[in-house]
């Protein structure tokens, strides 16, 4: 008998040739599309660049239909709203920059599609991410990079617990996108030309401001340069993050300025120089392995930044170069070659 896979299909290329590619090689597929966000205005939205749009649900069950295998809906929006919006917009009321997408695969695409899945009788789960999974010399699995260094997807998938990544498969994660897009058109699939999801799929239009002004109410306070001197007012702490530079109306002309550093407590934003934004020391939390804990590592502070040689003492990372406009709240995600080592919250940085 068949080994049964419930694949999470969000309705995109990626996720759909990940069920084409599991019926080639012989599964009992099943296509789960997880509802996560019903926008209230959708004119809000312009074109179909948003992640899990609601749109997606019908260009997945369609695949399935192609692919002949069974297809469920799972209503996700409550768990969704409150470990992923919720969050987002209480970390930049509390001055922090959130990674939503990092969220989402921990307590959503992975911890309850997962739950899910098993009641389901499932033996493994799979998703669309650029991702692949081996088995070190005791039988642990590991994460490691897709192959295709441009959609490479494993900086947010840190988190998996060791059950969720032993049940988990990558069936595109050994492929380019070229190569994707080439097996969707062999099977005939519809989104074989799909665009790329592109916008946070409850922020319409990419505003995240506009989504945390839902909740948080502006709180006037003052803009302060690296000496303490007054150089202008803000409205809200949540409307900056570090390193911006558009918006800070602190007059005058001269040298560049940019947000280094926002302080909620004290509703201050801290304005400073380039160079004020260059950090080499960061204190992180919430420190998670899927390895054996070490020292010297490398690490990667944003999705599409360059990995950097650092040392881990506890909480504390040092780097060996120093780094841009880290934020609170960013994920700093460690590796060695292509494997994911582990990673955690950037709480401070100097």
């Amino acid at each position: 008998m068949a080994e049964r896979v419930v694949v999470g299909m969000s309705g995109g290329v990626d996720s759909s040739v990940a069920a084409a590619l599991l019926v080639e090689q012989g599964y009992e597929v099943i296509g789960i599309t997880m509802r996560l966000w019903t926008e209230a205005r959708p004119e809000d939205y312009r074109g179909r660049s948003q992640c899990c749009a609601i749109e997606d649900i019908g260009d997945a069950r369609r695949v399935a239909q192609r692919l002949d295998i069974p297809h469920y809906t799972l209503n996700l929006e409550r768990p969704f709203r409150k470990f992923v919006v919720d969050q987002f917009i209480d970390e930049y009321a509390n001055g922090r920059t959130p990674n939503p997408c990092l969220n989402c695969n921990t307590f959503i695409k992975f911890d309850a599609f997962l739950e899910r899945a098993r009641a389901l009788g499932a033996d493994w789960i799979a998703t669309g991410h650029y991702a692949r999974t081996a088995l070190d010399a005791d039988g642990h699995p590991r994460l490691l990079r897709g192959i295709d260094a441009e959609k490479d997807q494993s900086y947010f998938l840190y988190t998996l617990s060791p059950e969720a990544l032993s049940m988990t498969r990558f069936p595109v994660g050994g492929l380019r996108k070229a190569d994707v897009r080439t097996v969707a058109e062999r099977h005939q699939l519809a989104v074989a030309d799909k665009p790329e999801s592109a916008d946070i799929c409850f922020v319409p239009g990419g505003d995240y401001r506009a989504v945390v002004a839902t909740r948080v109410t502006n709180r006037p306070g003052l803009m302060l340069d690296t000496e303490g001197n007054e150089v202008g007012r803000h409205r809200g702490v949540q409307h900056f993050t570090i390193g911006q530079r558009k918006g800070l109306q602190t007059g005058g002309g001269g040298e560049r300025r940019f947000v280094t550093a926002i302080d909620a407590e004290t509703n201050t934003v801290m304005i400073g120089s380039a160079d004020d934004l260059l950090v080499d020391h960061i204190t992180l939390s919430d420190i998670r392995w899927l390895s054996e804990p070490r020292e010297r590592l490398v690490v990667q502070l944003r999705y599409r930044s360059r990995p950097l040689a650092a040392e881990l003492h506890g909480a504390q990372l040092r780097l060996m170069q120093s780094a841009r406009a880290v934020a609170p709240g960013q994920a700093a995600v460690f590796y060695d070659g292509d494997d994911v080592l582990g990673g955690g919250t950037v709480e401070s940085a100097r």
